[in-house]
């Protein structure tokens, strides 16, 4: 073990050097202090754009494009922070300065060279947020005439924004992602407007089957600005969720309209403008914003299968995101295609109904208990006893970022190889009712599969054991087509149905683009999502970031929002920081732009 005054210096000649070799613009120099194995991840500071660069030449490209342009410099320490050593790699959380902002980040050592380095931009100077010492007053003292309120202020915002001023962006989808980057907007002056469909904000969650819940824990779901209450659930009920979020949208004065669908948006490149359609509540409003953000979720394109005999089955189909609850199915047959998370909860609650249920597995899927999940593979970063230890949401978030995708499967592994030991009987009883499971194409589990195809999953919270227990019934096959009855399989079996709910997962959120905008524009952006990764439905090349989400694409002034609420919160800086610099002139010039390879 390194005493901490020799850990300490080896950092800060490290930085010494990467200083001077950035000052005197010198890329080749600042390269030679990568590992030959090393990755270097910005997050919109040096390169604009999300991007990961790999070994010295990957370093050493990406510096000699940016250097003139973002000039990074001043790496330091990190005030109060003493970095670590363990198992031979020093981390340490450090800062910095680029011509234009000031970022913060995370750097490890491995054998006096540099294995990960993580940049972040945290803020633009002379626009930094009010926040801190330079919150605002609220209260204006003294006396002047005809002087309007808070309230009157807010009211006259809310009559002009769209009508008589148009907003620089218009974030489409208010769930999660839209409201918490119309949050960060609003703090850093951007003047925007987030449209729903929906009556109020949160009936994305209310809207969805009564049983559902967060399966993500409370310490890793936090929007942006304002923490959940100490006393919330670890696992968020769906309608709290809705309450929450409605109450974010209010206290953090977001532009929201509801009951508001886009009926077409086209850009102008001329003009560098949007002109979006919108059907607010039955008025027709024309928006011309210079940004569009679609924020329309990773959930929001439903796949849905077409199958012969569709029309003549009596019964009821639904595609899973428009299943209300079991409620009108107690002592009637349900079948229920499909295996991942949505599958498993509504056939859980449909059993709680006394409804009869089947589960149709189509291919194999990937099982985690959430308890183990949480104790072993988020409870180092996201829980009561790391927010003990002093691991905050801010911290916990860059920790996880500063993982470079190229070789994070390595490090859940064995976490996953643990989950499995720890819960060998678990799966050995789904395997005996007859359920393929399957751990991710190498063995790296949930989070892996999340990242690379964002589906293929189920976080036990009590379905699993409703299987092994035969108590829903489980049959493997893919379906052929429908009859009066029921589902046809290709094996012939038939499976008597009252209501088929089609569990079926969701198409690629550029395929909203091509509803809203054009498949012309589609195309030209490409397959939102994954990492190119070349495992099961993330064709590569390797991308090494997520495929146009938060950064710019092929499609000037269109952008992608979305995913959980842990990438919804701390992603959302990124992108609010990377449209305040477009608003105010600041040049932005982007290393590595978004290729396409895949259309959807």
């Amino acid at each position: 073990m390194m005493l901490d005054s020799t850990v300490n210096t080896q950092v800060q000649q490290t930085l010494d050097s990467l200083n001077a070799a950035l000052q005197d613009g010198d890329a080749q120099a600042a390269s030679a202090l990568f590992a030959t194995d090393s990755y270097w991840r910005d997050l919109v500071a040096v390169t604009w754009n999300m991007k990961t660069v790999e070994g010295p030449s990957g370093v050493r490209d990406m510096l000699t494009a940016q250097l003139k342009h973002t000039k990074p410099r001043d790496f330091a320490i990190q005030d109060g922070e003493i970095p670590g050593e363990d198992g031979g790699v020093i981390t340490a959380w450090i800062t910095f300065e680029t011509a234009v902002g000031r970022g913060w980040g995370l750097m490890r050592l491995k054998d006096g060279r540099i294995w990960t380095l993580l940049t972040a931009l945290q803020e633009l100077k002379g626009f930094e947020e009010n926040k801190g010492k330079r919150r605002p007053m609220g209260a204006e003292h003294g006396a002047a005439k005809n002087r309007k309120s808070w309230k009157e202020k807010r009211e006259s915002e809310a009559t002009e924004l769209g009508y008589t001023e148009q907003p620089y962006t218009v974030i489409v989808g208010g769930g999660q992602g839209g409201i918490a980057l119309g949050a960060r907007l609003r703090q850093l002056g951007v003047p925007t407007i987030v449209l729903d469909k929906h009556d109020r904000p949160g009936d994305q969650w209310r809207s969805r089957y009564k049983s559902l819940c967060l399966h993500d824990p409370i310490w890793y779901d936090h929007l942006p600005y304002i923490k959940f209450p100490d006393n919330w659930p670890v696992f968020t009920p769906k309608d709290k969720v809705g309450d929450w979020l409605e109450m974010y949208t209010k206290v953090m004065e977001i532009n929201y309209w509801t009951r508001s669908e886009v009926q077409s948006a086209q850009y102008d490149a001329d003009a560098g403008t949007w002109t979006v359609k919108v059907n607010r509540d039955g008025e027709e409003v024309t928006l011309r914003p210079t940004h569009l953000v679609l924020a329309t979720g990773m959930s929001g394109k439903p796949n849905m299968p077409e199958f012969p005999g569709m029309d003549s089955f009596k019964g009821t189909i639904q595609h899973s995101s428009l299943h209300e609850g079991p409620d009108a199915w107690a002592g009637k047959k349900v079948v229920v295609v499909g295996s991942n998370n949505s599958a498993h909860d509504i056939c859980a609650a449909l059993w709680e109904a006394d409804a009869d249920v089947t589960m149709v597995q189509r291919s194999s899927t990937h099982i985690v208990r959430s308890d183990t999940l949480m104790e072993v593979g988020l409870g180092a970063l996201y829980s009561e006893e790391a927010v003990a230890s002093g691991m905050t949401t801010e911290k916990a978030d860059m920790v996880f970022a500063s993982l470079p995708y190229r070789i994070m499967h390595e490090f859940q592994i064995p976490l996953y190889d643990q989950m499995k030991e720890r819960d060998a009987e678990f799966y050995a009883g789904l395997e005996k009712a007859g359920f393929e499971l399957d751990w991710g194409d190498d063995g790296s589990g949930l989070f892996m599969k999340y990242l690379r195809r964002g589906s293929g999953y189920y976080i036990d919270v009590g379905a699993s054991q409703l299987i092994i227990d035969g108590e829903v019934k489980l049959v493997k096959g893919q379906v052929k087509r429908f009859d009066e009855t029921g589902v046809v399989l290709s094996d012939g079996t038939h499976l008597d149905a009252d209501l088929v709910v089609m569990a079926t997962g969701y198409g690629s959120m550029n395929g909203w683009a091509a509803d809203l905008i054009s498949q012309e524009v589609a195309d030209k952006v490409g397959k939102v999502w994954g990492l190119g990764s070349d495992t099961t439905k993330d064709p590569g090349p390797w991308e090494g970031e997520q495929r146009n989400m938060w950064k710019p694409t092929q499609q000037e002034n269109l952008w992608f929002h979305g995913g959980n609420l842990h990438q919804s919160r701390h992603y959302s800086l990124y992108l609010a920081l990377q449209l305040k610099a477009r608003m105010e002139g600041i040049a932005t010039p982007v290393y590595g732009l978004q290729e396409v390879h895949h259309r959807s």
